[in-house]
């Protein structure tokens, strides 16, 4: 459904830092940073790119926003909240581990706000 994400920040090498860190835990290869002084990162079809706003404001976290990335296995979403949290990340919610909403699936969930206050989740569906 989606061609790609941006999300904004203040600061563009802390955000490569950050994402190169937690995205190289779920086997996405560094970001590349472009000649609009972008971080773009592809992997499997997917394109995040992490820039400082065009309004020149200031960049902030979506009030309600979250952006999930897909995990292969509770392993690797253990592993992408360790390597976000080492990047200078932010542990958000409830700790890293099994949710089991109404419907019956059973989800694997981390939650963290990175260094600009955007706030990520690290998904796997176990059933």
């Amino acid at each position: 459904m989606f061609s790609h994400i941006t999300l904004g920040t203040n600061d563009v090498a802390e955000a490569k830092r950050f994402y190169d860190a937690a995205l190289g835990a779920l086997g996405v290869p560094p970001g590349e940073i472009d000649v609009q002084g972008r971080v773009v990162y592809m992997h499997n079809g997917g394109r995040l790119v992490v820039r400082t706003p065009l309004d020149g404001e200031a960049a902030h976290g979506a009030n309600g926003g979250t952006l999930g990335f897909l995990a292969a296995s509770p392993a690797e979403v253990d592993g992408w909240h360790e390597a976000g949290l080492a990047a200078g990340g932010t542990a958000i919610e409830d700790p890293p581990g099994e949710r089991h909403p109404p419907d019956g699936r059973v989800l694997y969930l981390a939650y963290l706000r990175d260094p600009a206050g955007n706030k990520l989740c690290g998904f796997h569906r176990i059933k």
